[in-house]
């Protein structure tokens, strides 16, 4: 491997940034950019701060883990979600493809709007249902509006074992509570961080590689990434609990028992079948990468 490529990464503290860090090292030299917590400073809400930072760095690689993803407070914060998950990728896509570089984008499956009876295809009719959800698919609008060489990314119902996260606030309400209230009626595929993150290493492994030269260019879109099968809350809440100390009374409920200021989807597993076609990649069931990252705690 090349070890003179730069890989810069927006977002380094974050769930899915933490993991970034650790699987990229053997790339190249990573340069991790943040809000006052990394190498340098970046504001995603201004555009003049990405271009300057990008300019100093002038990457190979940009790795943009960050986002605004308070997904309800999105709904009284449009703009400002819009500015960090909207418009930023745009500027990163410009930046990239001046730099002739590969930027790798995470996006959502809030894209859609959960009618789907099987899972959704990359080509799918997008529909959000969120400002959150809207913001993130400016986001790759934005991206493929630039052309270049891109990847977005877009996985779901993410977890790990640090930041805001449903897995973390499983375990801390079950040392505070006798019942949890869980919705049973959404369905999805829990994500492991790590696992997102040693995918995207191992694609950026096969671009990089100078085994295997291939047209960048030609690969470049949407491709969805999460781990396999399906579930719903309720149902990932028993086997996060199965492993803890504490087990509370676990209680199913509608959406419509629990309602949020932003709408979720009620189905959004997501096809990785174009992912394993391309890159021969699959991730593993939501069940063995939650026993894998419990037993990482």
């Amino acid at each position: 491997m090349n070890t003179n490529h730069r890989l810069l990464l927006i977002g380094p503290t974050g769930q899915v940034g933490w993991e970034l860090l650790r699987c990229t090292a053997t790339l190249g030299t990573v340069i991790a950019v943040g809000r006052g917590t990394a190498d340098y400073t970046m504001d995603l809400a201004n555009p003049d701060s990405i271009r300057q930072v990008i300019r100093e760095i002038n990457p190979s690689v940009i790795l943009n883990a960050a986002a605004y993803t308070a997904v309800d407070k999105a709904e009284q914060e449009p703009l400002l979600a819009h500015a960090i998950n909207g418009t930023a990728p745009g500027i990163l896509a410009e930046e990239a493809q001046r730099l002739s570089a590969i930027l790798i984008h995470y996006s959502t499956d809030y894209v859609f709007d959960g009618t789907a009876q099987q899972p959704y295809l990359e080509s799918h009719l997008v529909q959000p249902l969120s400002s959150y959800g809207t913001s993130k698919l400016a986001g790759e609008q934005a991206i493929q509006a630039v052309g270049g060489q891109y990847f977005i990314f877009r996985t779901a119902w993410v977890y790990g074992t640090r930041g805001q996260n449903f897995l973390l606030t499983i375990q801390r309400l079950a040392n505070e509570r006798a019942e949890l209230k869980i919705v049973a009626d959404q369905f999805g595929a829990p994500t492991w961080s790590r696992s997102i993150a040693e995918a995207t290493a191992q694609v950026l492994t096969q671009l990089l590689s100078p085994l295997h030269a291939v047209d960048i260019a030609t690969l470049s879109g949407i491709y969805h990434l999460t781990c396999g099968g399906q579930t719903t809350w309720y149902e990932f809440t028993k086997a996060i609990l199965a492993h803890g100390e504490r087990r509370p009374r676990i209680v199913p409920i509608t959406t419509a028992e629990y309602p949020t200021p932003a709408k979720r989807p009620g189905y959004s597993v997501l096809s990785n079948a174009k992912l394993h076609q391309t890159f021969g990649l699959t991730l593993p069931p939501w069940e063995q990468a939650l026993e894998l990252c419990l037993g990482s705690f």
